[in-house]
């Protein structure tokens, strides 16, 4: 069974305000791209990494991350697109050779673990798709555009998802060809898979598996780090 991770890198980081990509901002003196990266390149399962980026981060990709970290894993850099999604179809358009899973996750979101990892790959024994989220602990509410409440959603149905989100290679390329064509926006990629009409397995994600996205993430994300260090 070969396992490649799609790896995303090429977001612009607006809500981040910072002049450079939210991916090379650093925690703990390494680049946030550097810590999601040394996991997956840890994990067993992970036969290959395709990391998708921006144009214009290349060299800096090539020399500051590449070349200085030495990532055996990374196999082929991808341009990402305009959203999302259009970084996600990228990805799996670049798949060469065989390829039977495919582990989709944010380069932002460095505290996912390998054992983790693991866990989404070991469940494609039974699952076609599988995805972590965490049960929503909040009141949600529907707000119209004027901004007033038009409904409160009841709280014990509703999770917040997060990556890796994994699924069968065939399934995916399928979902997303059949998505885009139909020019759908997908929220995360298994919105694509549901299009289809097909199952999405949900397990309980980690509370550590922030995506960094604002300044007081990056506060956040460094407690993060220190505590997990603090408990190995």
């Amino acid at each position: 069974m070969r396992t490649l991770a799609i790896i995303l890198a090429g977001g612009a980081g607006k809500r981040m305000g910072a002049a450079t990509n939210k991916q090379f901002l650093l925690i703990d003196n390494k680049p946030i791209i550097v810590h999601t990266l040394q996991i997956f390149e840890s994990c067993r399962s992970i036969d290959s990494i395709y990391l998708v980026v921006n144009q214009k981060d290349l060299p800096v990709i090539q020399k500051e991350i590449l070349e200085t970290y030495q990532f055996n894993k990374v196999t082929k850099l991808v341009i990402g697109g305009r959203l999302r999604q259009d970084s996600v179809r990228n990805g799996l358009e670049a798949i060469e050779g065989p390829c039977d899973i495919v582990v989709i996750h944010d380069g932002a979101r460095p505290f996912v673990s390998p054992s983790f990892i693991e866990k989404g790959i070991f469940l494609m024994e039974m699952f076609n798709a599988v995805i972590p989220a965490l049960p929503a602990k909040d009141t949600i509410k529907a707000v119209s555009k004027e901004g007033f409440v038009s409904k409160t959603l009841p709280r014990d149905s509703l999770w917040q998802v997060q990556t890796p989100q994994t699924f069968k290679y065939e399934l995916i390329v399928k979902a997303y060809r059949d998505g885009m064509a139909k020019k759908l926006y997908g929220y995360d990629d298994a919105t694509f898979v549901e299009h289809l009409g097909k199952k999405v397995k949900v397990i309980e994600g980690s509370p550590y598996n922030m995506k960094i996205t604002t300044p007081e993430d990056l506060i956040i994300a460094q407690g993060i780090l220190s505590q997990l260090k603090g408990a190995v």
